[in-house]
């Protein structure tokens, strides 16, 4: 057992104890290491300016992904490598991603060009020949107000042989290092990182505000800019086996502590719907760090992920002193941000049935920004046809109740119906009355019921499309999505 966590940057180990196990990865880079070029602006994960490199041993080796290091704590980066924009830079030779920025003129007031560096070097890691679509896909969690973004991509496209971090950094003594204590449990007042789940569950439940942290998207959030409390933090980093998924029999299991890039990966080619959904609510420096765990335990209404786990009928698993269980996901919310879950229960794995073939699944999400933004409704539809019928259906919608809802008076409605708009429009009438949205900020309780209703016009348009005689003003391009 010990005390203490064990974090790398630039190469160098760092041994963190204390109340400084709380501090953001950030602020421990400007204050304590005085390493300045990691800037911080938003504080909450949405501008980008902070991001560095995470290392994490996987399969014998240093793995390097762009995070958000504002909204990183340091409890979360045991047995991690950070690289920062300093570290990129050896013997004050700048590197060639660094130099074209400089060529492009891809600088101006400077806030942000150090995250978009990091970022691009995050690119890099993954392929070493970047085309335009790629480039923009990760730099979507970073923001510029002043230069633009086209010098930004073109530095990216002009950057020939950037080095990996492991040619930076060999891979090897930083990991001999991380071998030597990553087994090894630790246990401090307010945080535990067991090595087994039976440890987890038993902290859990001695602690009633036990916090599970794995990426800290919200946590990290709520502590920069509400104090939120961290009395008693569990990770189950190293537990083994929940960071696994798997594809069993048309079934995907995401382990408790998989991230977001895990699951997006395991979908890519299987989902390709989710993976565009994927794409549209989370940065790359989030999906690197947030979990789907994480996602679904959050219990928001406008949850990005749901409507999809709620039309596949997907289960959460729950494991706890008396054994483990499996609870539907329409039953797993008893209430606005209330779950079905004991005191020393832990989310240990999400089994999700996936489409099958022949099966028609749409997901939609509505926000003011197309990327990166946090939605005023969504919906999924998945739909069996029979030839021209509707032989069965689920929907599911988010941001019109305390919880996600599952329509069961439209789906009843539609089944067996023929493929008609007018039967689209009628059920867009029921799918109505079966919401309870209410107003704020991002959107009024009439717009919300406007698109649980107009929904189910544009599903319409997109598996049949437009006939030649339709006016265009009924197009799906009227349609709000």
């Amino acid at each position: 057992m010990r005390d203490f966590v064990i974090v790398h940057v630039n190469g160098a180990a760092h041994r963190i104890a204390g109340e400084q196990l709380f501090q953001t990865l950030s602020r421990f880079l400007r204050e304590s290491l005085a390493e300045t070029g990691t800037k911080i602006v938003c504080e909450e994960g949405d501008c980008g300016a902070c991001t560095v490199l995470l290392g994490k041993h996987e399969e014998g080796v240093l793995r390097y992904r762009p995070v958000n290091s504002c909204i990183q704590f340091l409890f979360q980066l045991d047995c991690t490598h950070v690289v920062t924009v300093e570290g990129l830079t050896k013997g004050g030779q700048l590197t060639p991603v660094q130099d074209a920025m400089v060529a492009t003129h891809g600088a101006q007031c400077g806030y942000c060009t150090p995250g978009f560096v990091m970022a691009l070097a995050g690119v890099f890691e993954e392929t070493p020949a970047p085309v335009a679509d790629q480039v923009r896909c990760g730099l979507t969690g970073n923001l510029c107000r002043c230069t633009g973004y086209e010098p930004i991509i073109r530095a990216a496209l002009e950057t020939r042989d950037q080095p990996l971090i492991e040619d930076l950094y060999p891979g090897e003594p930083i990991l001999a290092a991380i071998r030597e204590h990553e087994r090894i449990p630790v246990l401090t007042s307010k945080f535990s990182k067991p090595s087994d789940l039976e440890s987890a569950i038993a902290f859990k439940a001695e602690h009633s505000s036990t916090v599970i942290v794995q990426g800290a998207t919200d946590v990290g959030v709520w502590r920069t800019k509400r104090q939120f409390p961290l009395d008693a933090v569990l990770s189950l980093d190293a537990i083994p086996g929940l960071r696994e998924v798997n594809l069993e029999e048309g079934v995907l299991s995401v382990g408790g502590s998989a991230t977001l890039a895990q699951f997006e990966e395991a979908v890519r080619d299987r989902v390709p719907e989710l993976r565009e959904i994927m794409d549209r609510f989370g940065s790359p420096q989030i999906r690197n760090a947030g979990t789907l765990a994480g996602n679904i335990a959050n219990a928001s209404p406008i949850a990005d992920s749901l409507p999809f786990l709620f039309v596949t009928e997907s289960a959460v698993e729950l494991t706890g002193r008396s054994g483990t269980r499996r609870v539907a996901i329409g039953d797993f919310y008893l209430g606005y941000k209330k779950l079905d879950v004991q005191q020393d229960e832990i989310i240990t794995r999400i089994l999700i049935p996936l489409p099958a073939p022949g099966e028609i699944l749409r997901l939609y999400k509505v926000s003011k920004r197309s990327h990166l933004d946090i939605s005023t409704f969504t919906a999924g539809f998945l739909l069996r046809r029979s030839a021209d019928r509707i032989e069965s259906i689920r929907i599911a919608f988010g941001g019109v109740a305390p919880v996600v809802l599952r329509l069961p008076r439209t789906e009843k409605f539609l089944a067996g119906k023929q493929i008609a708009l007018e039967t689209f429009q009628q059920a867009g009438g029921i799918a109505r009355t079966e919401v309870a949205p209410i107003s704020d900020v991002r959107g009024s309780k009439e717009y919300r019921l406007r698109l649980a209703e107009t929904i189910l016009s544009k599903f319409y348009w997109e598996i049949e499309g437009p006939s030649p005689d339709v006016p265009q003003s009924l197009s799906p391009d009227h349609v709000h999505r």
